[in-house]
């Protein structure tokens, strides 16, 4: 149960865009359309899935104090180790989008290498050090529930937001809010709504 609960909460509590606000320069930039925004969400979701619980075995096993030599504390190499991590995982999901849809990769152009600096990951192996050390994941396993909760939940966001910018080509906007404008109120209206989540306790 508590593994469910870790899980709802990534994706919905504790949301990387409506309630930290992560990874919103390609959440605006490329929620313009659903289609792209479902391919840049998929990136995004598997990126974190796969590195969330590589960057967790690396903190345990090789940056913790005494990890790799008594007396010896790396977790100074965090960010460093962390963002190497991710780079990598980046470079090949675009050789594999590149190959496979270039079609998705046009249309993503440059914010599919941008991943490798979208905050929200690097968001997710920072959070899950935290919750490591209150006591909140234990394990590989749940670091994998984790990654996983926090990339669809990023998913989910991008998704919604196109979804209703794609309506809003019909809708009567003020000049002055056409754009990014109405796409940062559109965001504060949907975490005000998420925070509704926040009472759930599985």
């Amino acid at each position: 149960m508590e593994t469910l609960n870790l899980f709802v909460r990534s994706i919905f509590i504790d949301n990387m865009v409506f309630a930290f606000f992560f990874g919103m320069c390609s959440y605006i930039a490329v929620s313009k359309s659903v289609k792209t925004a479902l391919g840049l969400g998929a990136a995004v979701t598997f990126v974190m899935v796969m590195t969330v619980p590589l960057n967790y075995l690396l903190n345990e096993y090789v940056l913790a104090p005494n990890a790799l030599v008594e007396g010896v504390d790396l977790t100074f190499l965090t960010f460093i180790v962390f963002i190497a991590v991710i780079a990598s995982f980046v470079q090949l999901v675009e050789m594999v989008v590149e190959k496979f849809s270039p079609s998705l990769y046009n249309q993503l152009g440059i914010f599919l290498p941008l991943i490798a600096v979208n905050c929200a990951i690097m968001g997710g192996s920072l959070f899950m050090q935290q919750k490591v050390v209150a006591g909140e994941i234990d394990g590989l396993w749940q670091s994998i529930v984790y990654g996983a909760g926090s990339g669809l939940g990023w998913w989910l966001a991008i998704v919604m937001m196109a979804a209703i910018r794609e309506r809003l080509q019909y809708s009567h906007i003020p000049a002055g809010l056409k754009g990014p404008g109405i796409a940062f109120i559109i965001t504060g209206l949907m975490g005000i709504a998420f925070m509704i989540f926040s009472g759930i306790k599985l």
